[in-house]
């Protein structure tokens, strides 16, 4: 009879810097021997984390292009130099709202 084991965190660190995906971790659970409560257990544990840092990610993304889109929008009503209007205006937007919709793919996907 096989017994639970308690998630351990650098187990899960180290198959997060490997790369791993879900598939893989569950068999190298199964080569252990663990039961199925317990692979359960990591798992989740191993997508909550994995899942984690690609949100702080997306936010991470968010906040820069909020800045850059806040930037560009403060220069385009100042107009500090006139023959860059409409590269801050088209481009340095456009720049902004990519980053901000990478972002939101990293933090909803």
């Amino acid at each position: 009879m096989s017994y639970s084991k308690s998630i351990n965190a650098n187990t899960i660190q180290e198959w997060i810097a490997e790369k791993l995906d879900a598939d893989k971790v569950r068999e190298q659970l199964i080569n252990i021997g663990c039961d199925e409560p317990t692979i359960a257990a990591h798992l989740m544990a191993f997508k909550k984390l994995k899942y984690a840092k690609r949100q702080f990610k997306g936010f991470i993304f968010l906040a820069l292009g909020a800045f850059i889109g806040f930037i560009s929008c403060v220069l385009a009503m100042i107009n500090p130099i006139p023959g860059l209007y409409a590269w801050i205006l088209y481009g340095l937007t456009s720049i902004a709202m990519f980053i901000l919709f990478m972002g939101l793919y990293y933090v909803f996907e």
